[in-house]
């Protein structure tokens, strides 16, 4: 019966959702004429929240807006940055189709897992995908954990991660198929889970060695872990406080909460905070400014977004441009 509700839950927004119809799929201008996003909760826009009638994530423990953190995730910065508005949740009719959640193994719930994401965009798509658009792709945490705590269905955990990768690639694969040309990518993002986590991005790497992707693709990839290796050593890099890594801004009471989570890494234990979002995506941007020189003419258009191992077959802009 779970099942059942969800999927009629997830059909009915299609009916009225409309996305870039033929003409941003045939532009050639320089702008990002649309933001899709798949994946988990890291970037979940409230899709959890409006399946759950918003009782999860619970708004009286301190989540933002159907987020799983206390503000925007950096998704939501992008869209801000590029159409003066955060992600909207694809149940709502937007073209964010990240559950908190989700893995990229189906593990046969009823939440949807990656490769039901982007059943669902193409089911509301009918028809090209916008070329022109930057289309997102933020899994594997669900399955590292997964892996960690024995919920894989018996699974060697090995041969799990490395399934999940060769699945991970394969979404980058069938979305430029189906027509995309802007991807990011973004690795394994456990920041706890060591050796394991590093095996899970080792088979990603070769993973995504292997696609064939179309000669005007742009394959973006960021390393969250990198990032909050980097973040954790030196904050201040990054203009954050030192930061208790070990309580969670919900541990820390009410009071941490309403102060913004300042000094935390983590909100509730498994996400960063907003600020350690807005902090990795204002990181992106840093990285991006110093790739690519900014054009007087540019300055005040240039909020893009910087790119942390980088791998693509040319080296691609993920910023608004000027049309």
């Amino acid at each position: 019966m779970k099942a059942t509700l969800l999927a009629a839950a997830l059909a009915a927004p299609l009916l009225g959702l409309t996305l870039a119809g033929p003409a941003a799929a045939t532009r050639t201008t320089g702008s990002y004429t649309s933001l899709t996003v798949f994946g988990d909760s890291l970037v979940d826009a409230g899709n959890i929240f409006a399946l759950t009638g918003g009782r999860t994530p619970s708004p009286s423990a301190g989540y933002f807006q159907g987020r799983f953190t206390n503000g925007y995730d950096y998704t939501d910065l992008l869209s801000v940055d590029l159409f003066g508005r955060p992600t909207l949740a694809s149940l709502l009719g937007g073209r964010n189709f990240a559950f908190g959640g989700a893995r990229i193994v189906d593990n046969g719930d009823a939440v949807p897992d990656l490769s039901r994401q982007i059943d669902l965009y193409e089911a509301a798509l009918g028809q090209t995908a916008d070329r022109n658009g930057l289309y997102v792709l933020n899994a594997g945490g669900n399955d590292v954990f997964g892996a960690i705590a024995g919920t894989i269905g018996g699974a060697d955990p090995q041969s799990y991660l490395r399934d999940a990768a060769g699945q991970y690639a394969a979404s980058v694969q069938r979305l430029n198929d189906l027509g995309v040309r802007n991807i990011l990518i973004t690795d394994f993002p456990v920041a706890t889970a060591g050796a394991i986590n590093s095996q899970a991005n080792g088979f990603l790497d070769a993973a995504l060695g292997n696609l064939s992707l179309a000669s005007d693709t742009t394959l973006f990839r960021f390393s969250f872990t990198d990032f909050f290796n980097q973040l954790s050593v030196d904050p201040g890099r990054f203009g954050l406080p030192a930061l208790d890594l070990t309580t969670t801004c919900q541990a820390a009471g009410a009071a941490a909460i309403a102060s913004g989570c300042a000094g935390y890494f983590s909100f509730d234990g498994t996400h960063p905070t907003a600020a350690v979002q807005r902090a990795a995506y204002q990181e992106m941007n840093r990285q991006f400014a110093l790739a690519v020189p900014e054009p007087a003419s540019w300055m005040l258009m240039l909020t893009g977004f910087a790119l942390v191992g980088m791998a693509a077959r040319r080296r691609g802009r993920l910023v608004p441009r000027p049309a």
